[in-house]
């Protein structure tokens, strides 16, 4: 299908009060191939983030856009990528999840590969003709590599704009997020939830920044606050909003009754925590003055990352990345983050909340699975209700509840199907 076939898939009629898309979208084969090739190879996709490779030699395997990919510290101790791909026939060249090495040998024929990815070691390396050199045989990289405040993003195009620009404005979101770590920083608590949900990727973009769910579909949760004493949770009131930050990321930003390790007390965690708490509050307002320092204890936070991070900052800070196998079928990952040094208590409740409320077995992830797999039954007949509506809160300004955020990464996908991206910095072929 050539990119003007693309065109009609979103509705997009602010004066009339419309937003549609249609729900081929969801189930398409080829559009997923366009997707494979239009939004995930022109975009910057998370990574991983640096305290996962703090060390000289330190290295993770993690399979990003549909590539498998090396990162790693080398002995000089900088931070490279690398596709996790042998240069003579293909074989991954290193099978694990993590570790510390100084080389790689590919298992296949015994290639071996140095942390700064060269090419060290070929058996019989005589055999092969006078043309051959091993400085032209070093592992492979994607074509841009960049990080933003220990976060590390990959881009499989050479002429995608720089990091920061693409952020556009959830590079102040993420700076609300990660001055939580004071001087000592955020990192990745050791572990990984690994799952998959039968819906379209697109699906869990949209729930991931969707207020309007959360008295429906997380009833359970809600009740279940109010029988352990969280304060204000029978009224389910959420003081904040929702907004399109640019490049289709968006966010919501709210208050909730409940708390959060960084500065935000519940009851049920006791006095003794609630001294701690308000010695880490005070710390921030004195470094980043008031009003930021209480947004930054205060305010919750769910964010999306176009076109698949999700940065959930709520009761424990938690990075969630997925891709498609197929149109109706995804795989997921997730990472939990906590301050550096941070006290064991705070590092239990944080692992607590990441686990029973984050968890794909928690109080809230087996409800959104549940409901996105709904969905995408639903679509079988798209041929017969083929319109899903994103028209709340179109013709007003907008709050959490409306779907301006949503709107946003909508925009951006259609762009992105129809062949450009204003953000390049040449013309998309």
């Amino acid at each position: 299908m050539r990119a003007n076939g693309f065109r009609d898939l979103v509705k997009d009629d602010p004066k009339r009060g419309i937003f549609r898309v249609h729900r081929s979208a969801f189930v398409s084969p080829e559009i997923l191939a366009a997707e494979r090739e239009r939004v995930f190879d022109r975009s910057w996709l998370y990574a991983a983030h640096d305290s996962e490779i703090a060390r000289p030699g330190d290295f993770i395997t993690r399979d990003v856009g549909g590539r498998p990919l090396l990162i790693c510290r080398g002995n000089d101790g900088a931070l490279r990528v690398f596709i996790n791909s042998c240069t003579h026939r293909g074989a991954q060249v290193c099978r694990e999840s993590s570790g510390n090495a100084k080389t790689f040998q590919c298992f296949y024929h015994a290639w071996t590969f140095n942390n700064h990815g060269e090419l060290v070691g070929v058996p019989d390396a005589a055999g092969y003709a006078g043309a051959f050199r091993k400085e032209q045989n070093g592992l492979r990289s994607p074509a841009r590599v960049e990080s933003y405040r220990g976060l590390i993003f990959i881009s499989f195009d050479p002429e995608i704009e720089d990091l920061v620009t693409y952020l556009a404005d959830a590079k102040d979101v993420l700076d609300a997020i990660l001055d939580q770590g004071g001087d000592d920083g955020m990192e990745v608590i050791s572990g990984t939830h690994k799952y998959s949900i039968r819906a379209n990727w697109k699906l869990l973009c949209e729930n991931s920044i969707d207020g309007y769910h959360v008295r429906a579909t997380h009833k359970t949760f809600i009740d279940y606050l109010s029988m352990v004493g969280v304060p204000s949770s029978a009224g389910v009131k959420f003081p904040g909003g929702a907004r399109n930050l640019g490049n289709g990321h968006g966010v919501m930003e709210y208050k909730a009754p409940w708390g959060k390790p960084v500065a935000s007390w519940e009851p049920r965690w006791g006095d003794e925590a609630r001294v701690e708490i308000e010695a880490i509050r005070r710390d921030l307002v004195a470094r980043f003055g008031e009003e930021r320092g209480l947004r930054i204890a205060d305010y919750q936070r769910n964010t999306l990352i176009y076109p698949n991070l999700i940065v959930n900052d709520i009761m424990s800070l938690t990075f969630r990345t997925f891709y498609p196998i197929e149109p109706g079928f995804m795989e997921v990952s997730a990472w939990c983050l906590g301050r550096r040094n941070e006290p064991e208590r705070w590092r239990s409740i944080r692992l607590d909340a990441f686990l029973t409320f984050l968890g794909p077995g928690g109080l809230s992830t087996p409800d959104d699975v549940e409901a996105l797999e709904s969905c995408q039954r639903g679509f079988r007949a798209f041929r017969e209700v083929e319109w899903s509506d994103m028209s709340r809160g179109l013709t007003r300004s907008p709050v959490m509840e409306d779907e301006e955020q949503m709107r946003g990464l909508w925009r951006k996908w259609q762009e992105q199907m129809r062949g450009g991206s204003p953000g390049r910095r040449r013309a998309v072929a």
